[in-house]
């Protein structure tokens, strides 16, 4: 079974793992761990304050 994803490129939804002639990337967020260690540095990288 194949899941959605997204092109970087164009913002386009396909099944496929290439679109635009770039790598597609999962259209889905992770899952959620209240124990993540690697939160901090994905708000960091997003621009987001901690609170």
């Amino acid at each position: 079974m194949k899941k959605i994803r997204k092109c970087e490129s164009c913002g386009e939804y396909t099944l496929e793992e290439e679109h635009c002639g770039i790598k597609t990337l999962s259209a889905h967020p992770p899952k959620y761990n209240p124990n993540d260690k690697y939160a901090k540095y994905r708000r960091k990288e997003k621009g987001i304050s901690n609170g």
